[in-house]
């Protein structure tokens, strides 16, 4: 079977291809652009991507992922991605300058359509915390701040132990699962 992913993020579609390969699924990459509304929760901006693409296909999947950090009330979360274009990471620190509490969670909600079938999504989250400078050359996006053991960031980790323990790799372990309980593949 194939399925296509909706995303631009090369990252991303090596994460999603070494998982369902388990499945016998091949991902093939697919960048249809639709808007991302400006809603509270991941779940909400999923859901509306879902329903403005199923015009275009019929089986797919997209997912939004962010990063919440508790001192800043949840910032930037579900604006990530427009934060780290405008401000980046160094805007981020900036922000958290003279801030001891440095916890925060990387969030990821996944959406699927198969065919016919009613959308599902699947989320879930690494906890961690602010680092106080980028760290490492790997990853993308905020992961040179991002810690999830308060010592290494995401972009010094190799990728296979960060899909074990990253927002997106176990989003994506949850999904395997449904998908797994499925009779339409």
């Amino acid at each position: 079977m194939r399925l296509t992913v909706i995303t631009s993020n090369e990252g991303k579609m090596k994460e999603y291809a070494q998982a369902l390969s388990v499945l016998g699924i091949e991902v093939v990459q697919c960048r249809i652009p639709y808007t991302e509304i400006q809603a509270d929760t991941l779940e909400e901006v999923v859901l509306n991507g879902i329903e403005q693409l199923t015009a275009e296909r019929d089986s797919f999947i997209i997912d939004d992922s962010g990063l919440f950090i508790k001192k800043l009330n949840g910032f930037p979360g579900v604006y990530s991605a427009y934060v780290m274009k405008t401000l980046g990471n160094e805007g981020i620190l900036k922000l958290m300058d003279g801030v001891e509490n440095r916890e925060a969670n990387f969030c990821c909600c996944i959406g699927c359509k198969l065919g016919g079938k009613e959308p599902f999504t699947v989320s879930a989250a690494c906890p961690g915390v602010i680092l106080r400078h980028p760290i490492g050359k790997g990853g993308f996006g905020f992961d040179p701040i991002f810690s999830h053991d308060g010592t290494r960031s995401f972009a010094e980790i190799d990728t296979t132990e960060k899909n074990s323990i990253s927002h997106r790799g176990l989003a994506i372990a949850k999904l395997v699962e449904v998908l797994k309980g499925r009779r339409e593949l």
